[in-house]
């Protein structure tokens, strides 16, 4: 078309001499439509008629505007093909004015370079429109088409459904190859059975209510992660999901309840991965016939319902551990806080007791038991699954292995129940939180004669503040780790801590200490640091007492060495490498017991009694002796002068004889009387 207005006459030879009558070239995504729907609709619909003899002599022309081109067919053409008009591959770029074709029922744009839909609102008879592989950006100029049936608007650059209000007689939707991120304005279509939207951008399904017609849905190639609606279409029975991002059945949870849904594809999903995934699909939609392309046998719907119920049988257990976890973590921030509670007012009461009311408060050097996840109401934090377990517990007893987890002083009850044998014999090692070191002492003797093979002990926020107190460990039968953790025990921050324990606990031959190798290097070290305060122990204790530490036999060692027969009580390396083998601690290790603070408090009110009867005692002495002393000083001032008297007296009495004799006889009958 030039300027000046003429018409220049195209010749089509541009167009394939032996394009087959109305032929579509498709991807594999448009061939769920074309092989099937669309050539039983097409066959339906034109059989009996010619088939399409391809243009050779199309004009295209001009109007007098030279906006668009305009084509124009010949007679002879249009009696040939009245109803069909193929223009593939004719790099247009704009939809050419058809004059005089307002019968046309097929019309193929395939492969041009069309930006916009236009010109061909006059074809009211229009019931097929391919514009697949062009360069569309926007749905439009359909409005009028209100016969289409098949709209075919795939490898496009359609970023949204729309303009879509009057095709309420759509029966195929093709927008496959597009920029779509979302599934909306299609509610209307109640005829629509196919729907195309492969290779897009979606992430979500939804929006699909209305849609009461649809049998095949394609979504191939999206972002999918999560699908709704799907069990409101009555009539889906395909359904293509492969190559998208679902990762759990939960994500796909409504197609379960779809009864129509037979073919379903979910291949290139990370779901496809997981080994219990053709059992959980196949059991929760026993209705289908083929998924991924694959028809289901019967011997895979039973091995499917047998994996299925394994696989809920484990999800049900694996809820419960969950329960479980929670409720102990609940627990233990629970014993956790009264365990900073009851500490503080540990700290208070010393505190108060010394006079230092405007001093902050420690806690016996432990620090407070913090979860940094937990809010400070427990309330807060329970989600419905756990809204009936109870978070009240003041302790805790845990078998987890090999292992025996004690949390807060009431779980030391536990030592008195009857453990199985099994149980107590798989127990190795135990580990204490949240109780006063103090308490544990008291059942050590227990945790020996219940647990045999326990070897390893744990010790956290227990109040382990000094030295002398890893001597009541040499209570247990045996031992060979030993591991204390820094929070809420501030005897771990000195630095020779480690070497008094294995010097103390020399006869466990220890191996670990807080997770590090004993060496023969640190045990020499031990021996050299505190092998002269065994020495000077056991040196400046009494006899009595030492024989009060000892058994039957250790007596007898005792006296032995007392004797002379053998080394003086001390540090001895022939001694200590006898206990060493022996299994039995040395006698001057011996000596380094632990006294609780209860045992103390007893001894220390025992001695106030006794301090208390002795200050009495005394006090009464003394007193007595004063007062014998003041009459000793009156009596020495009155005796000479009461001498006297009595001289005179008795000089006077027995100075007439006779009156004498007769006054003792009387005073004699007067007392016989």
């Amino acid at each position: 078309v030039n300027n000046c207005g003429l018409q220049l006459v195209i010749q089509t030879s541009s167009i394939p001499e032996k394009t087959k009558p109305f032929e579509f070239r498709i991807n594999k995504e448009q061939s769920s439509f074309h092989n099937r729907l669309l050539q039983h609709d097409l066959e339906k619909n034109y059989s009996g008629r010619q088939g399409y003899i391809p243009l050779n002599n199309t004009n295209f022309g001009s109007s007098s505007s030279i906006t668009f081109p305009v084509l124009q067919r010949t007679a002879e053409e249009k009696i040939l093909n009245s109803d069909r008009l193929t223009l593939e591959r004719q790099k247009l770029t704009v939809c050419p004015i058809i004059d005089g074709e307002d019968h046309l029922r097929l019309l193929n744009f395939q492969h041009n370079f069309i930006t916009r839909i236009q010109n061909i609102s006059n074809l009211h008879h229009l019931v097929f429109l391919d514009l697949y592989d062009n360069q569309i950006e926007e749905i439009s100029g359909v409005s009028t088409l209100r016969s289409l049936r098949v709209l075919l608007l795939g490898k496009n650059r359609i970023k949204k459904i729309s303009n879509l209000e009057n095709l309420k007689n759509l029966d195929v939707l093709d927008l496959h190859g597009n920029q779509i991120a979302k599934i909306e304005n299609i509610g209307h279509l109640s005829e629509l059975r196919v729907l195309n939207l492969a290779r897009n951008l979606l992430t979500v399904v939804e929006n699909l209510n209305g849609l009461d017609s649809l049998t095949e849905l394609n979504l191939r190639h999206n972002q999918v992660s999560a699908i709704k609606d799907v069990d409101t279409l009555p009539c889906l029975q395909r359904l293509f999901l492969s190559f998208n991002n679902i990762s759990s059945f939960e994500d796909i949870l409504c197609l379960a309840d779809s009864s129509s849904l037979s073919d379903i594809t979910l291949d290139g999903n990370p779901i496809a991965q997981e080994t219990w995934y053709k059992h959980t699909v196949l059991h929760h939609m026993m209705q289908l016939r083929q998924l991924d392309m694959k028809r289901i046998t019967e011997e895979e719907r039973r091995m499917a319902s047998i994996a299925a119920r394994k696989e809920e049988e484990r999800k049900r257990e694996s809820h419960r551990q969950t329960l479980l976890k929670e409720k102990k973590r609940l627990t233990i921030g629970n014993i956790a806080r009264q365990w900073e509670i009851q500490q503080n007012q540990i700290a208070l009461e010393a505190s108060l007791n010394k006079d230092k009311e405007n001093e902050p408060c420690q806690i016996n050097g432990s620090a407070a038991y913090v979860f940094p996840e937990e809010s400070r109401s427990l309330d807060t934090i329970l989600s419905s699954a756990v809204q009936g377990l109870s978070v009240l517990e003041s302790h805790l007893v845990e078998v987890e292995g090999d292992t025996l987890g004690l949390y807060g002083a009431g779980a030391l009850e536990c030592l008195d129940r009857n453990w199985s044998v099994q149980t107590a014999g798989i127990i190795a090692t135990v580990s204490f939180m949240f109780i006063e070191f103090d308490e544990i002492v008291q059942v050590l003797a227990k945790l020996k004669t219940k647990f045999p093979n326990c070897v390893h002990l744990k010790f956290k926020e227990t109040n382990l503040v000094a030295l002398q107190q890893f001597n009541a460990l040499a209570e247990m039968h045996r031992m060979e780790q030993l591991t204390v953790d820094p929070q809420g025990n501030p005897v771990v921050n000195f630095t020779l801590w480690k070497y008094y324990v294995l010097f103390r606990l020399n006869h466990f031959n220890l191996q670990k200490i807080n997770g590090e190798k004993v060496t023969e290097s640190d045990i020499v070290k031990a021996e050299r640091l505190f092998g002269i305060l065994a020495y000077v122990a056991s040196s400046e204790l009494p006899h009595y007492r030492m024989l009060s530490l000892f058994g039957e036999s250790r007596r007898k060692q005792f006296h032995y060495l007392l004797e002379g027969k053998g080394k003086k009580s001390g540090v001895g390396s022939e001694e200590n490498s006898e206990n060493r083998r022996s299994g039995g601690e040395s006698t001057a290790r011996a000596t380094l017991n632990y006294m609780t603070k209860d045992f103390h408090m007893e001894k220390l009110e025992e001695i106030k009694e006794r301090k208390t009867f002795c200050q009495t005692y005394v006090e009464n002495l003394v007193k007595e002796a004063a007062d014998i002393n003041m009459k000793n000083e009156s009596l020495q001032k009155l005796w000479p002068q009461l001498f006297i008297e009595l001289v005179r007296d008795a000089v006077l009495e027995i100075r007439n004889k006779n009156s004498y004799m007769k006054l003792c006889l009387q005073r004699i009958t007067e007392q016989k009387q």
